[in-house]
C-alpha cells in the first residue's frame, strides 16, 4: 500500500472513527483501506492531504502543529454520512499511527539515544528533537493506581482478542480496539504498555500488507511483551517501574569527561534516521548522544558528519566518535543518555585510543563474563533477553572466513567461536560490505566493538573495528581514523589490510578446529540444534492464523509430532506448556443450541503467554551457554 503522503493519526482518533461505523460498514472497512493506496494527494491549502473516493467524495486530513491528526475535526469527509462514514474511517485507517512522543506537548528530549530493533537489526529511535530546558527531577515512584489497573485489564482483554484473531483476522476493527485500549493506557499513565500496544498494531498492519521488513517472529515477540506487561499491571502486583515514564527523566550529572568509542547509524521502520555516538566516561560509565529526526535513510547517512548539538560544542559526530568532550552542567538519564539543556556547556577534548584507558577495559574483560552481565541486564528489562539492555562488548578476534550470511571469527587465545552479523542489513549502509571484505582475509586479527545479539547463539553485531596492538597481521588504518573504523559509516579498502598474509593464513580459510585449509563452518549451535524451534513455530502459527490455527495442531498426530522430540531432549516443561496451549485453543464449549459458553480469549492468551515466556527463558539459557 502506497500511502506515504498521509499524515500520522492519533490512536484515539482512528479508534473513534471505527467505533462510529455500523456493523455492516465494519465488514467493508479492510477492503476500503486497501483501496486507499494511491488515492492520497497533497491539497492546495498547506499541509492538508486529500483522499478521493469517486467523483464527489473527498476526505481531507489536516494535521496539527505536531504534524499528526490529533482531533476528529482534522479529518473531514464530504459525503452525507460523515463523520460516521466508511470513507473517513478508511482514510484514517490507511494512515500511519502517530508515536506517543509526537502527540506529547513540548516534544521529547534531544540527545535521546536509539533503541535497537529486532525486526531490522537497526536502531529504532525514540523520536526526539527538542531539548530539555531543565532536568526533570526524579521523585519517588508511586504505586499503581486503581485507574491504571483497570486500564491494564482493558488492554489485556484487547490484546487477548487480537491474539486469538491472529494476523488473518486482525483487521482494522481488531486494531481499533487495541488502539482504544492503548489510548486509555496513556491517559492512565502507562506509557510502556501503550508503546507495546502500538508496536503490535504496526506489526499487524505490516504483516497484513506483507511488508518486506516484517518478520513473524518480531510480531510474536511484540505480542509476548504486550501480554506479559499487561497481565503484570492488571494483577496489581507489578512494581511501579513497570508503568514506564512518559518523558525521559534527566538528572544533573555535574561535570563529565567523556571519550568517543564509535558511531552507529539509526534507521527506523517509522521513518526516523540519524546517528548515535557511543561514549565512555573516565570511570568506565557508558553514555550515548544521538541526533535522530524524521528523514529515513538519507538522514541516517548524513547525520554521521552532522554537528553535535550539545552545549555549543564545535565537533561533529565523526569527530566526537574519535575525540572527547568535557561537559559542564551535564544532564544524564538513568540509561546514560546525555541531554541538551540550556545550562549544558561542552569543550572538545583529545580522544583516546582503544588501547588506552578507559577504553582498554572493554577489551580486557573476558567475553563470557561480559555476556553474563549483558544477559542479566536484558533479563532485568523484561521477560526476555533485551538487546536494548545489552551494553557494548569488545574483544580481540581472528578471522576464520565467511560462513553463510555471517562472518565467523574466534576470540584470541583459544576462545569462543563468534558469528559477526551486520548491525544493519540495509544495502546502502556499509555494514555488510565491510564484513564481506574482512572475510577475504582469513587469519586477520581484529579488535571488535559491537552489540551482542541476545537472540542468537554467540553472535555479535559489530559497530566498529580496529587493529590489535602489537599484532603484525592486522588492520592498517589511516592516522586520521584514530585506530578505529565505524562500520556503518567508514568503508574499508584494500589498502587498509596487510599485503602479505602469515603462513597460518595462507590457505583460503581456517577451519573451526584451528587447522588451515578446511571449509569454514560455524560449528555446533545449541539454540538451532535444540527442538525449541517447534515451540516457536507453534507460537508463530497462532500469531499468523489465530486460535483456530493452533487448534488444528492439536488434532490428529501433530501434537505428538512436536511434544515427543521435546520430551526426548529433556524439555519436559516446554512440551507440557505447548500441549496445554493446543488443548486450550481447541476448547470451545457450546450449549445445546450450539452457542459458545465461554467466548472469552482469556484462557487461551494465558496459555500462549506461558509457553512464550518459557520459550524465551529457555532460549536465553542456551545463548548464555554458547558464549562459555
Amino acid at each position: 500500500m502506497s500511502t506515504e503522503l498521509l499524515p500520522p493519526v492519533a490512536p484515539e482518533v482512528l479508534a473513534e472513527a471505527v467505533e462510529q461505523l455500523t456493523a455492516r460498514l465494519r465488514k467493508k472497512l479492510d477492503a476500503a483501506i486497501a483501496d486507499c493506496a494511491g488515492r492520497a494527494t497533497a491539497a492546495d491549502d498547506g499541509g492538508a492531504v486529500e483522499v478521493r473516493f469517486g467523483e464527489d467524495t473527498v476526505v481531507t486530513l489536516r494535521p496539527g502543529p505536531s504534524g499528526a491528526v490529533t482531533t476528529a475535526e482534522q479529518a473531514v469527509c464530504t459525503c452525507l454520512l460523515a463523520p460516521r462514514c466508511l470513507h473517513r474511517a478508511a482514510a484514517l485507517g490507511a494512515a500511519p499511527i502517530a508515536d506517543a512522543d509526537v502527540l506529547s506537548v513540548g516534544g521529547t528530549d534531544e540527545g535521546a539515544a536509539a533503541e535497537p530493533s529486532a525486526s531490522t537489526g537497526a536502531a529504532e529511535p525514540a523520536p526526539s528533537a527538542v531539548s530539555e530546558d531543565e532536568p526533570v527531577p526524579v521523585a519517588g515512584e508511586p504505586a499503581l493506581t486503581p485507574a491504571q489497573v483497570r486500564a491494564a485489564g482493558a488492554l489485556w482483554d484487547a490484546a487477548a482478542e487480537a491474539l486469538s484473531a491472529g494476523v488473518a483476522a486482525g483487521g482494522a476493527v481488531v486494531q481499533a480496539e487495541l488502539l482504544r485500549a492503548a489510548h486509555s493506557a496513556r491517559l492512565a499513565g502507562l506509557p510502556r504498555a501503550e508503546a507495546a500496544a502500538l508496536r503490535v498494531v504496526r506489526g499487524l498492519r505490516a504483516a497484513r500488507d506483507r511488508g518486506q521488513g516484517q518478520r513473524l517472529g518480531d510480531l510474536t515477540d511484540a505480542f509476548r511483551e504486550l501480554l506479559a506487561g499487561a497481565v503484570a499491571l492488571a494483577s496489581g502486583t507489578a512494581g511501579p517501574g513497570a508503568a514506564g515514564g512518559a518523558r525521559r527523566a534527566y538528572e544533573q550529572g555535574g561535570s563529565l569527561r567523556v571519550h568517543g568509542l564509535c558511531r552507529e547509524p539509526v534507521l527506523s521502520a517509522t521513518g526516523y534516521g540519524g546517528v548515535t555516538t557511543h561514549l565512555l566516561g573516565a570511570d568506565g560509565t557508558a553514555y550515548t548522544l544521538s541526533d535522530v529526526r524524521p528523514g529515513g535513510l538519507g538522514r541516517a547517512k548524513g547525520a554521521g558528519s552532522a554537528s553535535v548539538a550539545l552545549g555549543g560544542a564545535v565537533l561533529d559526530h565523526a569527530g566526537l566518535a574519535r575525540g572527547g568532550l568535557l561537559i559542564a552542567g551535564a544532564t544524564v538519564s538513568a540509561d546514560g543518555r546525555l541531554g541538551a539543556g540550556k545550562g549544558v556547556r561542552a569543550t572538545p577534548l583529545r580522544g583516546v585510543d582503544w588501547s588506552e584507558e578507559p577504553a582498554a577495559a572493554l577489551f580486557a574483560r573476558p567475553v563470557h563474563e561480559a555476556m553474563a552481565a549483558a544477559l542479566a541486564a536484558g533479563a532485568e528489562n523484561g521477560t526476555v533477553a533485551d538487546a536494548a539492555g545489552a551494553g557494548l562488548l569488545g574483544c580481540d578476534v581472528e578471522v576464520l572466513g565467511a560462513a553463510g550470511d555471517h562472518l565467523l571469527v574466534r576470540v584470541l587465545d583459544g576462545g569462543t567461536l563468534v558469528r559477526l552479523r551486520p548491525a544493519h542489513p540495509h544495502p546502502e549502509l556499509p555494514h555488510a560490505a565491510n564484513l564481506r571484505l574482512i572475510a577475504t582475509f582469513p587469519g586477520l586479527v581484529l579488535r571488535v566493538l559491537g552489540r551482542p545479539d541476545l537472540d542468537r547463539a554467540a553472535s555479535l553485531r559489530p559497530l566498529a573495528v580496529g587493529p590489535v596492538p602489537g599484532a603484525s597481521y592486522t588492520l592498517r588504518l589511516p592516522e586520521e581514523w584514530r585506530g578505529r573504523a565505524d562500520l556503518g559509516y567508514d568503508r574499508l579498502q584494500g589498502s587498509h589490510f596487510p599485503r602479505e598474509a602469515p603462513a597460518s593464513a595462507s590457505a583460503p580459510a581456517s577451519a573451526p578446529d584451528g587447522t588451515a585449509g578446511g571449509p569454514v563452518t560455524a560449528g555446533p549451535d545449541p539454540l538451532a540444534d535444540a527442538p525449541l524451534w517447534r515451540v516457536r513455530r507453534l507460537l508463530e502459527t497462532g500469531v499468523a492464523g489465530g486460535r483456530r490455527a493452533v487448534a488444528e495442531a492439536a488434532r490428529g498426530t501433530e501434537t505428538a509430532g512436536f511434544t515427543v522430540p521435546l520430551r526426548r531432549a529433556g524439555l519436559v516443561g516446554a512440551a507440557r506448556l505447548a500441549q496445554a496451549l493446543t488443548a486450550e485453543a481447541d476448547r470451545r464449549p457450546r450449549d445445546s443450541f450450539g452457542r459458545l459458553i465461554d467466548p472469552s480469549a482469556d484462557g487461551y492468551a494465558r496459555a500462549w503467554l506461558a509457553s512464550a515466556v518459557h520459550l524465551a527463558v529457555a532460549e536465553r539459557s542456551l545463548v548464555a551457554a554458547s558464549w562459555s
